[in-house]
């Protein structure tokens, strides 16, 4: 009998290629997204292939909305055995347009500074985060207790380690994953749910890519900031992923990795600047 996989943010650049690796692998894949026709394109792409998915429209803030949604996939496929919380992301209002203070900052409203910062856009950027892990964790961790070889996998970030300038709510909701990752792991760690994390370094995603280049494909200041700050000198591929993906979540290779946030990041969280 396959294993059950669920998916959050399924429709993303990463998030889908864990969905299709999963299913390569035996899975049958429960893909959760806000943006459904993503969701269901993926499902397709991997029914197609020859594996089991099904996508599903979910809103991760919503509990209710989640507890329909774990009705369907249970009729559907059964009950969750791995629970991946890839649901995420930043708002650019909640970017401050300076790295750091310049003076005058404090008086200005035509840019957004520190000081300027929407409470609005902060709070969705950590609810989207940490809520967002959360919700679908006191859900579909239900189905893992009394059961074997279950587990849970968080995103976190390289922001988590060292804050990025420009993004102070994502920097600290990815803090705060790693943070509940290691809560999480011990709170379950009697029932045999493993829950660890993976923290990417930089990869071009559909959320990142304006900021990454410019209309014409070049990369922007930003980007060769990150390059020269990252050992291998190059973005991360969605494929380089897939190798933490597959053992962290295989009871026999991992049975006793719990509380662990794994960089993925061509050495950036090694690289002191020197």
């Amino acid at each position: 009998m396959s294993k059950i996989a669920v998916v959050t943010g399924a429709g993303g650049v990463l998030c889908s290629s864990f969905a299709k690796e999963l299913a390569k692998n035996g899975y049958a894949v429960a893909l959760l997204d806000l943006n459904e026709e993503a969701v269901k394109a993926v499902a397709e792409e991997i029914t197609a292939a020859g594996g089991k998915a099904i996508g599903y429209k979910a809103n991760v803030l919503d509990k209710e909305i989640m507890e329909g949604v774990h009705a369907q996939v249970l009729a559907d496929l059964g009950k969750c055995d791995l629970l991946i919380n890839g649901a995420g992301g930043n708002n650019p209002k909640c970017t401050t347009a300076h790295e750091t203070f310049e003076e005058g900052d404090e008086d200005r409203d035509d840019i957004l500074t520190f000081f300027n910062l929407d409470k609005a856009g902060f709070n969705f950027v950590f609810d989207l985060n940490i809520l967002g892990t959360l919700i679908p964790t006191q859900v579909f961790a239900r189905d893992m207790i009394g059961r074997k070889d279950c587990n849970i996998l968080n995103i976190s970030s390289m922001n988590a380690f060292t804050p990025l300038t420009k993004i102070p709510a994502y920097s600290a909701a990815k803090a705060g994953i790693s943070n509940f990752t290691q809560w999480l792991a011990v709170h379950f760690a009697g029932q045999g749910i493993r829950v660890n994390a993976i923290a990417p370094g930089f990869f071009v995603t559909h959320q990142n890519r304006g900021l990454l280049f410019d209309d014409q494909g070049n990369p922007t200041p930003r980007t060769e900031k990150i390059l020269r700050a990252t050992p291998m000198g190059r973005f991360g591929e969605a494929e380089e992923l897939l190798g933490t993906l597959m053992w962290i979540t295989d009871s026999q290779k991992a049975g006793f990795v719990t509380g662990v946030v794994v960089p993925v990041d061509g050495g950036f969280s090694a690289y002191s600047g020197v």
